[in-house]
């Protein structure tokens, strides 16, 4: 197997990445190639999954965490500088038995480490019961790619709040749950990031493709063209419920059922432990057909909603609509 190498030591978005392993796949003489990336905070998320039913889109936005979707399924994944990502492409049109292969191939390496790794589920490695590697796969005629995480080290904070909308919180807010699920290899082995990568490498790669600048500029024609496209990221979008909750101070638990498609809202209610004045089916039909965002939906609200909801204001209601 060949190590794909890039010609300079430059870190690029996640876009660029998932076209690397694109243009591998159509571009390279047949073989197995493997490389490994890392990017600065981002969230990646699947195929066919929903933008706002995966990631805390707030969250992701306020704290400067990258947003992307990749053609393969799986869930959303969490990634930052402690964070390796690996990238198998190799050539098969049997998808099952290469995901099946590369998982293994990571765990026995993970083992000559002294690492007692093991596979389970549909896609994971865990390690003492915990996980540090989720894996998904993708199919090109004649080729096969999988790719993965490998928790090295992580921010446990961003992980936690990025990828779990705020209405789906654990009550411990997260990062101690999360902790208690996921294991850091950093803790397992005894040598630091680019030891562990050089480890895998030398251990997995028998030769050593390096890209040209050439390939460099066709592979980011693709990661705009194709993985920075706004059709792209946003993927289909079918009609879905977005859950919201919140106490809010001197009104009390306020959830928001909002139905959405193409970020316009279809229908909307509220449910909770509230005081209400007025007519609250009325004050949210006002949001059929307003886009699903702070400014919109607080102009659509009326004035004085606490004249509807005791003591609850504008502003609180279309933040907990608008971003959760």
């Amino acid at each position: 197997m060949k190590y794909v190498a890039l010609p300079d030591e430059k870190t690029r978005k996640v876009s660029f990445y998932l076209a690397m392993e694109e243009y591998v796949a159509r571009r390279m003489p047949a073989g197995d190639y493997l490389f490994y990336w890392q990017v600065g905070p981002s969230v990646v998320f699947g195929r066919n999954q929903v933008i706002a039913n995966e990631v805390d889109v707030a969250y992701c936005k306020g704290n400067g965490i990258g947003m992307f979707r990749r053609k393969s399924g799986g869930g959303c994944v969490y990634a930052d500088m402690g964070n390796v990502m690996f990238s198998f492409v190799t050539d098969s049109d049997n998808v099952g038995l290469t995901f099946n292969r590369y998982i293994n191939m990571m765990v026995l390496m993970l083992r000559k480490m002294g690492v007692k790794a093991s596979a389970t589920g549909r896609n994971d490695i865990v390690v003492d019961g915990r996980k540090v590697s989720g894996n998904a796969f993708y199919h090109l005629p004649g080729r096969s790619i999988v790719h993965g995480t490998m928790l090295y080290d992580i921010d446990m904070e961003n992980m936690s709040r990025a990828i779990t909308p705020p209405g789906d919180k654990l009550e411990s807010k997260g990062v101690d749950s999360v902790r208690q699920r996921v294991a850091l290899l950093k803790d397992y082995v005894g040598m630091d990031v680019d030891a562990f990568k050089e480890c895998v490498r030398r251990g997995l790669c028998d030769g050593r493709h390096v890209l040209t600048p050439e390939d460099v500029a066709r592979i980011e024609a693709i990661g705009r063209e194709v993985y920075l496209s706004p059709a792209f990221v946003q993927g289909k979008d079918p009609c879905h419920t977005v859950v919201r909750r919140r106490r809010i101070d001197g009104v009390g638990s306020v959830e928001a059922s909002i139905e959405v498609k193409g970020g316009v809202v279809r229908s909307a209610n509220l449910s909770g432990d509230f005081f209400a004045k007025g007519d609250v089916e009325a004050m949210m039909g006002r949001l059929c057909g307003v886009r699903l965002c702070r400014e919109s939906v607080s102009a659509a609200l009326p004035e004085r909603t606490d004249e509807v909801i005791m003591n609850l204001g504008r502003d609180d209601l279309a933040s907990l609509i608008a971003e959760g």
